[in-house]
Parts: C-alpha cells; sequence; structure tokens
C-alpha cells in the first residue's frame, strides 16, 4: 500500500465514521474517462459498478462538464421552491414527454432517497389510506422513510427506531430460489397468492396505499421477475384502488435499454422514483408521477432548498441529450445481450455460476455451491471480486453472492471483452483452489 492511500485511509477513519461506509478493498480513486478509472497510485481499471449505477454515462464527459460550467458561472442554484429555474422546468417537461403518457408531473429532490419518501407521500396523500407495502431484501435508500420499507440489512435498522409505520412486507419473487418450490415452467404465482391471502385474512386492501416495487431487484443480487408478476401485480393494485410505484433508482435512465426498467415488463405504475445517474454526474432525485396523484398535496409538502437546482438539472439535461444523440439505450441493450451470452458461455465451463441473469446492462452473475441446491457462495463471490479489482477490473457482488455487473453505458466492446477475460481468469483461479481464503479478512461488502 502506497503512503498516499494509507494517508487517505486513516484520515478516514479519522473524520469519516463507518455508519456512512460499505467496506471493499481500499482504493482511492481520482479521475475517470469513459468507462475507465484511475487510482490515486496511477492503477488503471475497467469500471463494472458505474459508481454503483450513478454514473450511466460514464467519466469525465467534457460536454457535461462544460455545460455545468456555463451555468455554475451564469447562477449555480436559487431555491427553485419559491423561484422557478428555466433548467428545472426544461428537464420536468423533458422527463414527462419520455414517459409517453400526457398526464405526467415531475417533484424534484437532490436523492433517490428523499425522492422515495416523496412518493409515500404522495401515496398517502392521494389515497388517505397509511399502508405502504415493500419486498424482502429491497433497498430504497438511507432516509427515514427509505429505510423503513427498505428490507435488505438489519444493520441500516438497528438502534434508530421506531421506523415509519404502516408498512407491511411480501416475498419478492426469486426464481432461482423460490420460497414455494415450484419451478419456473409450473409456476402459479404463489408470491402473489400471499398478497390476496393477506388482503382476505389481516391486511384490508382498503388501507394500502401502494405497492413500492424495484423492477430488478438491485441489492438483492439483480434478481429479474417474471413479466407476468408485475402485470398481475399491477391488476391487483387496479382493482383495490392502490398506487404502483417503481423504484427506479438503481435501474433507470437507460441502464436496460428504457428510460425506466419497468417498461421492459409493459406495466404503467403510478409513481416512478429517479436518482443516481438521473443527475449526470450530480445530486438530483425525482418522483414522477400522475398528475392527479401529484397534486393531491398542498405547499410545501414536498419542497426543498436545493432540489431541482440549475446546476444539477443542467447535467442531467445534458445527459439525456448525449444519450438521445448516441443511442445509448439502445447500445447498451445491445451490450447486455452480448455480454449475457460471454457469461452463459462461461457458465458452460464453470459449474460455480448458478445462474446468469439480467437486462441491458444491468446483469447478476450468481454463484452457488452446487447448482443443485442453488446454496449461495458467499466465499466465491467475495474472492473473484477482489481478484478482479487485483488485476484491473472493479467489480463488486450483491445479495451476498451474485457478481454485479452494471458498468457505464459508454463501455467499448474492447473493455467488455477485456473485462470478461478479466472475470474468465478469477472463475479459472478460483475453480484451482488458487484464491485464499484470507482474502475473505480483505474484502467485506453489504
Amino acid at each position: 500500500m502506497s503512503k498516499q492511500l494509507e494517508s487517505i485511509l486513516q484520515r478516514q477513519d479519522e473524520y469519516v465514521p463507518k455508519s456512512a461506509r460499505v467496506s471493499y478493498i481500499p482504493i482511492s480513486f481520482v479521475r475517470g474517462k469513459g468507462a475507465k478509472l484511475y487510482d490515486c497510485d496511477g492503477n488503471e481499471y475497467i469500471d463494472f459498478l458505474a459508481s454503483a449505477s450513478s454514473a450511466n454515462i460514464g467519466h469525465g464527459n467534457e460536454e457535461i462538464a462544460q455545460a455545468v460550467y456555463g451555468q455554475m458561472t451564469e447562477l449555480s442554484q436559487y431555491i427553485s421552491a419559491y423561484f422557478p429555474s428555466g433548467p428545472m422546468i426544461d428537464l420536468a417537461e423533458k422527463v414527462s414527454r419520455m414517459t409517453g403518457r400526457p398526464d405526467m408531473m415531475v417533484s424534484f429532490s437532490c436523492t433517490g432517497s428523499a425522492s422515495i419518501d416523496g412518493a409515500i407521500k404522495y401515496a398517502r396523500g392521494y389515497t388517505g389510506r397509511p399502508k405502504i407495502v415493500s419486498f424482502s431484501e429491497s433497498y430504497h435508500g438511507s432516509t427515514y422513510g427509505a429505510i423503513s420499507v427498505s428490507k435488505l440489512t438489519n444493520s441500516m435498522r438497528r438502534k434508530i427506531g421506531p421506523l415509519l409505520p404502516e408498512c407491511e412486507t411480501f416475498n419478492y419473487p426469486v426464481c432461482l430460489r423460490c420460497q414455494y418450490h415450484q419451478a419456473p415452467e409450473n409456476c402459479a404465482l404463489d408470491c402473489l397468492e400471499q398478497i390476496r391471502y393477506a388482503f382476505r385474512h389481516y391486511l384490508p386492501a382498503d388501507e394500502v396505499a401502494a405497492f413500492l416495487v424495484e423492477p430488478i431487484a438491485g441489492d438483492a443480487g439483480l434478481i429479474v421477475p417474471p413479466a407476468r408478476f408485475f402485470q398481475d401485480l399491477a391488476a391487483l393494485c387496479r382493482e383495490n384502488g392502490i398506487l404502483l410505484i417503481s423504484d427506479e433508482i438503481n435501474q433507470g435512465v437507460g441502464r436496460t435499454g428504457r428510460m425506466f426498467a419497468m417498461d421492459n415488463f409493459g406495466v404503467e405504475c403510478d409513481l416512478y422514483v429517479l436518482g443516481k445517474s438521473f443527475g449526470g454526474g450530480l445530486p438530483l432525485g425525482a418522483v414522477v408521477g400522475r398528475r392527479e396523484v401529484m397534486e393531491s398535496l398542498e405547499s410545501p409538502a414536498h419542497a426543498f432548498t436545493m432540489s431541482g437546482n440549475a446546476a444539477c438539472c443542467t447535467a442531467s439535461l445534458k445527459m439525456l441529450e448525449i444519450m438521445e444523440r448516441e443511442n445509448l439505450f439502445e447500445e447498451a441493450f445491445q451490450k447486455g445481450v452480448y455480454l449475457r451470452e460471454r457469461f452463459l458461455k462461461m457458465q458452460e465451463e464453470f459449474p460455480v455460476i448458478g445462474e446468469v441473469r439480467g437486462i441491458g446492462l444491468n446483469i447478476g452473475v450468481d454463484l452457488v455451491t452446487d447448482r443443485k441446491t442453488m446454496e449461495k457462495n458467499y466465499p466465491a463471490a467475495a474472492k473473484i471480486s477482489y481478484y478482479c479489482m487485483k488485476h484491473g477490473l472493479l467489480l463488486t457482488f450483491v445479495g451476498q453472492s451474485s457478481l454485479r455487473v452494471q458498468p457505464p453505458l459508454v463501455i467499448t466492446r474492447e473493455e467488455l471483452d477485456q473485462a470478461v477475460e478479466i472475470i474468465h481468469a478469477a472463475l479459472t483461479a478460483y475453480t484451482a483452489g488458487e484464491l485464499s481464503d484470507s482474502i475473505l479478512e480483505k474484502i467485506q461488502g453489504w
């Protein structure tokens, strides 16, 4: 470890609490360009994390930098809740039109987490009902409302209660490890039947304001449910006057080839929540929803001093312009098809790969101890991620056993091939027993 990195880590321990960190391995990045990153010691990495899916446009984009610089020299921000700015209105109109629906409005915040809180407010305000339903192993953010509906890890929830009341939970459809012991070919969607049962016996449907769901469960392992689950869930919501909210913070803004990942399942939602990559590299979140829902609250029920500020909205507008001009949504989808094919070939070679799943540049490679039991293989995920990071590929894991493959949408085919070669080498080393258990002391993750 270099003296420079050692100094950074020491000062981090001194000034930044562990509650604000998730440890992988010690790297400090200082520069990025496209899908490449460079650390404080000059080492180069291919980025397969895209800053936790917040850098869909990649790094060091000069057009965005120039647009933001120009706006900053004019007016970086002035409270848009009091006095609307041009970039905020332009972005609201742009996003509304991108939905393809005539009745959509946009409410801005500074983060995805705050926008989750906003979606909860709008759902309760519109329906007059208290209960919000989310799903097991979901992650929706770190504000109090977002933590209350997140069901991923106890460490987020310890010592901070009471949390938001009236939050219910049901099982997310994880077909690889179906809790109802069904195979996909004869699945009766018992994961939906559990909700119907609850409505009949202990959870009055007319007290439920909304279902909040990730179209792809990111931190649970990039789980992709069958389309009919979402279609039937949407129908169940319509039957009972319940709103359907799609958390697009992780999978939205082109990552699956669509602006909204839920569009891949043929479902229209009442509210969509954006964050992470939405700001084009700057902090920006939004709730996008039906006019009558969005107009259900009085001023200033969801207003923030810095939300929708001119600099962040300018970055977002320029990012969306670039994405459309360079056809990055379609590029993401096609690159995802190519990448999944490469992983499926590796699955034939390496028994440790239990499943390859995903849409677009949003792929989970699930590692298992045995393909019959599909038991999660945390040691394999940790060791392979560590090997990759030590060999120039920034790769992490989620859901204890799934390699998280979410590169910037601007990544090239050549970079994809280089990354796959590193992963192949890591799998080869793991299979040969060359990756020491001591690695498990050096890498943690969620």
